[in-house]
């Protein structure tokens, strides 16, 4: 079973999706400063001075913090639109780099018989016609 273990810790699928997540955390955090400390003070400057981490509205003893609420959400669509926009950049590397030229020919069609036969022939092997 530890040699099973291993052999799927060891395989690059594994390793290659705990440091996508890895990454993934840190440029979460350098979204979420960048909408907490750049885009929501300018739309709270825009707004006349608002601070959206701070509004909420309390119902009873319940606080609902909606303005936390919205940072959260404008996080979620950066996130996505940046994602998108790497995968999209991805796949279209990946469709250029897919092509492979084309392979050059090695035969050609005899004219008398159809026969395939190689390009340096002089003469066609199954029907003896010279070329």
């Amino acid at each position: 079973m530890l040699k099973e273990f291993k052999e799927f810790a060891i395989r690059g699928n594994v390793i290659d999706l705990a440091v996508g997540v890895i990454i993934g955390g840190a440029f979460g955090k350098i979204v979420g400063s960048m909408v907490n400390d750049i885009i929501m003070p300018l739309i709270g400057l825009l707004m006349g001075g608002i601070n959206f981490g701070e509004l909420s509205l309390t119902v009873g003893a319940a606080v609902i913090k909606w303005g936390a609420f919205v940072q959260t959400v404008l996080d979620f669509v950066i996130i996505a639109f940046v994602v998108f926009v790497i995968v999209k950049a991805a796949n279209a590397s990946k469709k250029t780099e897919a092509a492979p030229a084309p392979a050059v020919p090695t035969t050609k069609t005899c004219p008398h018989c159809a026969t395939e036969i190689p390009l340096a022939a002089i003469r066609c092997p199954h029907c003896t016609s010279q070329l």
